[in-house]
């Protein structure tokens, strides 16, 4: 079984990786590894080494402390829930980013607009 940690630290490389637009294939081949090696530390199914942790936060651009951000809080969650299953951060979830990525990437006036209107819905709902 997989040690909560490795899980959390997966989690948060596919977190950074889809947040900038990378694709396994892209990450491993930076890293210098197989896209089924990556696969496996986004899962928790296998533990990063410290040496590799370093060259993936360099090829994600992002120091390696990110990937140990909210680590309490994810345990608190679990614990608070009693779930294994109840993200922490609403952007590990895969479409959250998407929408995240997609939101930034229309024009700012659309945006506000947009903002607005989501605003209102949520406020009717």
């Amino acid at each position: 079984m997989a040690h909560p940690v490795d899980v959390h630290v997966g989690k948060k490389i596919r977190q950074r990786r889809w947040l900038i637009g990378m694709t396994q294939q892209q990450l491993a081949g930076k890293v210098g590894i197989k896209f089924q090696q990556i696969q496996k530390y986004e899962t928790g199914a296998n533990r990063v080494s410290a040496s590799r942790l370093w060259d993936i936060a360099e090829a994600l651009d992002t120091p390696v402390s990110a990937f140990f951000e909210g680590i309490e809080e994810a345990e608190n969650a679990k614990a608070a829930h009693g779930q294994d299953n109840v993200p922490a951060d609403i952007l590990a979830d895969k479409e959250a980013l998407d929408l995240v990525r997609s939101y930034y990437a229309i024009p700012e006036n659309q945006r506000r607009r947009l903002f607005d209107l989501a605003r209102v819905l949520s406020d009717v709902a």
